[in-house]
């Protein structure tokens, strides 16, 4: 059987992690099985610096195998099977970006709103549809994309089920770089290798702090920022940084990502 995810390794310590049902990737429980135990690899990875998520050229994923959604236990399993993967993304510790070439739609969008950061290309579409089969995002829509977007527009995607061009999915926040369609992957790996390049323990704390600040009172999450602020001073990277800064000025360390 062909592997449902594969991961390929790239200069700089980038891990990219390919989605390999093609040509529209439909998240069926199986894939996402094997997206779950990929992630969780690559974060186990000292070596991994940052991660890019990928598909085919005609989609990241246009959503999830409805074959398995036509009753209520099979949305149940659908649902646990979303949220493991997903939850298993999202706790990579390094900068995580999605590559969309083509269509991110229901699952799809969600996995790529799961992702740190987004390049699509100037022909993708993204966009949430379960609406129109009668039912709602179930993998982090309704809450992921309102907290990017504000509930207003969230609203607004969910409830029209619309597919949102590549231009304005950039002006709502949704895409953070838009580029052709043939250099989507090329600039989402350069993307992750400059930023695996930096102080990626020190990112990955804040990650943490901005993901997990986002569901707690402001006091509370100043008090965990205060917390890991002191925590990071104990790392390598703080080590190098701090004298590199002291003896060369800004900008100029090298760092090893420990």
């Amino acid at each position: 059987m062909t592997d449902l995810v594969l991961t390929e390794h790239h200069d700089g310590g980038v891990a990219l992690l390919r989605l390999n049902r093609p040509p529209m990737n439909p998240l069926s429980i199986a894939l996402l099985g094997a997206l779950r135990d990929a992630a969780v690899v690559v974060a186990q990875d000292g070596a991994v610096k940052a991660v890019v998520v990928a598909g085919s050229d005609k989609a990241l994923a246009a959503g999830a195998d409805i074959h398995e959604l036509q009753d209520q236990p099979g949305a149940r399993a659908a649902a646990a099977a979303f949220r493991a993967a997903f939850d298993a993304v999202a706790a990579i510790p390094r900068p995580v970006i999605a590559a969309i070439r083509g269509y991110a739609l229901g699952g799809g969008f969600e996995l790529a709103l799961t992702c740190d950061l987004r390049v699509g290309a100037d022909t993708s579409r993204v966009g949430q549809p379960e609406i129109l089969l009668g039912v709602i995002p179930g993998a982090g829509g309704t809450q992921r994309l309102a907290r990017l977007i504000g509930p207003a527009r969230a609203k607004e995607l969910i409830w029209s089920g619309r597919q949102v061009r590549a231009d304005e999915a950039h002006a709502l926040g949704i895409l953070d770089r838009v580029v052709p369609a043939d250099e989507v992957e090329d600039n989402a790996l350069r993307w992750a290798a400059h930023l695996g390049a930096g102080a990626v323990v020190a990112m990955g704390v804040a990650k943490r702090l901005i993901d997990d600040g986002l569901g707690r009172r402001l006091d509370d999450g100043l008090d965990m920022e205060a917390d890991a602020f002191v925590e990071v001073f104990g790392t390598d990277d703080a080590h190098v940084g701090v004298a590199s800064f002291l003896e060369h000025g800004p900008g100029k360390a090298k760092f090893s990502g420990r």
